[in-house]
């Protein structure tokens, strides 16, 4: 059942002493100011001001966190620990300059502020990550396991790295990587010649690797999957799911850390689409927000929406509405400019 919440802005209550009458100005407004010769300040006047100039934004904050706190109850100890965590990193780098940092970047004036912004955060971002989901849909979770999803395969390697000091000249550098790739394209040349590949790579990778931790058990990296080994390797791991079972590589791979030549062992059967629907609908959504980075806006708003918002104040009501149209063009702006820029560069 959806919620109601109904909002009358922000309300300035008046609290005073046993007994202590409060001032009024000539029209019956409460003052909250009071200045010589009779000069006040009422409480709508301070209300306006704030609505006029940062009382939406509190507004919002102050929705959010009621929906989200009920949304997410059994998340509420997770976005206290980030926002705990975010203050300790920050007091680290910051030391005793940490509410300085706070101030002098952002617009809240005390660390508790700070730290509650982060809590809160942390809670849109789930509602924004849930909403993602949501707009995934069976289809294309079933084409993502069909396209995309694979078995794990056995990887060996034999890395060669050019024998160079970082402080060396450029010819020495391009004459020891030259030599390096001279070694793994003496490695593959043998392999090519191999009537068991397997056996040869191991005797060569205890000859000629360079990976200390693997060369030993043949240049084993055991079973990885798309994205096991990082973009470190990512060159290496294309590679590898390019091969065969059994087959070596016949060109030299190079990665950040110098020349590779490798073997593909084996392959297992992938996982059911079943027990893999929930990482993959995760996956499709990262895909979504990137794409759809509106989403940030769009998600919060269809969330407000479900638990009935209803701004009572109409001026508050009509920046609402505004400050999301601004938020949305200005999205759609971004990416239009970002195709712009991307056709150009084609």
């Amino acid at each position: 059942m959806k919620k109601k919440i109904v909002m009358l802005a922000l309300c300035v209550v008046m609290i005073s002493g046993c007994g202590k009458k409060i001032p009024t100005l000539s029209n019956g407004d409460e003052a909250v100011v009071e200045l010589k010769d009779g000069v006040k300040i009422s409480a709508n006047d301070l209300y306006n001001d704030m609505k006029e100039n940062y009382a939406l934004q509190s507004l919002l904050n102050m929705i959010d966190k009621k929906i989200l706190e009920e949304k997410y109850s059994d998340k509420l100890e997770e976005a206290n620990d980030y926002a705990d965590s975010t203050i300790e990193q920050l007091e680290q780098y910051y030391g005793d300059d940490l509410l300085n940092a706070i101030q002098y970047y952002t617009n809240f004036s005390t660390v508790e502020g700070y730290k509650d912004s982060m809590y809160l955060t942390y809670l849109q971002n789930l509602a924004v990550e849930d909403y993602s989901k949501e707009q995934i849909t069976e289809k294309q979770i079933k084409k993502y396991y069909k396209d995309e999803v694979v078995g794990d395969i056995k990887v060996n390697h034999i890395l060669i790295t050019p024998d160079v000091k970082d402080d060396a000249a450029s010819e020495d550098k391009t004459k020891a990587e030259e030599e390096a790739k001279a070694k793994a394209q003496e490695v593959i040349d043998k392999l090519k010649k191999a009537s068991n590949k397997e056996e040869e790579f191991e005797k060569l990778a205890k000859e000629y690797s360079m990976d200390e931790t693997t060369k030993e058990n043949g240049g084993a990296l055991g079973y990885i999957n798309k994205g096991t080994l990082g973009d470190t390797y990512k060159e290496l791991e294309d590679a590898a799911f390019k091969l065969k079972d059994g087959e070596c590589s016949t060109e030299i791979i190079t990665t950040e850390l110098g020349y590779h030549v490798i073997i593909r062992l084996d392959t297992k059967e992938k996982d059911s689409l079943e027990n893999l629907t929930d990482s993959i609908k995760e996956t499709l959504a990262q895909e979504y927000m990137t794409k759809n980075p509106e989403v940030q806006v769009t998600a919060l708003q269809e969330l407000r929406k479900d638990y009935d918002l209803d701004i009572v104040d109409s001026d508050l009501k009509d920046q609402y509405a505004k400050y999301i149209q601004g938020l949305l063009a200005q999205y759609q702006s971004s990416s239009s400019s970002s195709s712009s820029s991307n056709s150009n560069n084609e």
